[in-house]
């Protein structure tokens, strides 16, 4: 394919994209027509990094997956795939990344904050959390992409809009049934993630006129290499759904024109995904029991409102 079928090629980036999530997400938007840039710490297959849950013992055996491999998959899809690695507790490597991406393509149309921090504090009670260990979470699930969006969101505004998705999690809007260690998770996962799901709202309602939307997108529970490999021995098991089902609804959000009633809104993957049919093969949802009890201070703010609310 010629360079100017490149050039007019739309662009996204994808943070976390060297295996689970964020490596189905690359795949969905190179099957969809996008060239991706590719960011994570992992860049050979192979490489040893701490991905210990807790502060209790150390884990640095390799991972499946890697932003080479993620390539191969969107060079195969016939696409461009563009590898910046960074590391989400070093704002300079995000600013260096987020910079080469738009000195070679100018600007992009999708940004997908996929990635989160993977080290101790994840699976640890308060008590036995190191503060250190909260602070590292808030940087690279909150501030990282806050970081990469003022890269970015100056770029999309100049080239006319653009879509940012960012990942959230049910602990980021709901209390787990049990502590950490025993099916639940530690407040510096819960408490980060919380964070980052207030953005799309805001962002969202902020940037509209100028047509950049901002989306969360609430995977589920979706079996990924890491649950396989650490997160059994606290009580997950490796019998989640399929992580192309967050991809497909990614890149229906990134091509449809429906998409845009979705601005500043929490979608949920598995539910649309099922809804809509956009992944031909999967069945649906397993019943499962819930993971968390939602906090519902949002439904009774609502309910307040129509009883006792002027009309905005």
């Amino acid at each position: 394919m010629g360079d100017g079928a490149a050039q007019e090629r739309k662009k996204a980036f994808v943070t976390g994209a060297s295996r689970g999530i964020g490596k189905a997400i690359a795949a969905a938007l190179a099957g969809a027509g996008f060239d991706v840039a590719i960011t994570a710490r992992t860049v050979e297959p192979g490489e040893e990094r701490e991905h210990s849950p807790t502060a209790a013992r150390s884990d640095r055996s390799p991972l499946p997956g890697s932003l080479r491999e993620t390539a191969a998959v969107i060079e195969r899809a016939g696409t461009t795939a563009l590898t910046v690695p960074a590391d989400l507790l070093d704002r300079a490597s995000l600013g260096a990344a987020a910079t080469t991406v738009l000195e070679r393509w100018g600007t992009v149309d999708v940004v997908v904050h996929n990635a989160r921090y993977i080290g101790p504090g994840h699976m640890d009670r308060f008590l036995d959390a190191p503060i250190s260990a909260i602070e590292n979470h808030m940087q690279g699930n909150f501030f990282a992409p806050l970081v990469l969006n003022k890269y970015f969101v100056p770029a999309m505004i100049e080239h006319g809009g653009g879509l940012i998705v960012d990942v959230t999690s049910g602990a980021g809007f709901g209390d787990p049934f049990a502590p950490a260690g025993e099916g639940g998770w530690g407040i510096s996962y819960g408490a980060s993630k919380a964070a980052l799901h207030r953005v799309a709202g805001i962002l969202g309602t902020e940037l509209a006129a100028h047509h950049v939307r901002v989306v969360n997108v609430e995977p589920g529970f979706i079996a990924t290499e890491r649950i396989a490999q650490d997160m059994a021995r606290y009580g997950f098991e490796p019998d989640g759904e399929p992580p192309e089902v967050v991809g497909a609804v990614v890149a229906w959000l990134a091509t449809s024109a429906e998409a845009v009633a979705f601005n500043g809104t929490t979608v949920f993957a598995q539910d649309f995904c099922h809804e809509r049919g956009l992944l031909p093969g999967w069945s649906g949802p397993k019943a499962r029991p819930p993971g968390a009890r939602p906090d519902l201070s949002g439904a009774r703010q609502a309910e307040f409102d129509a009883k006792y609310g002027a009309a905005r």
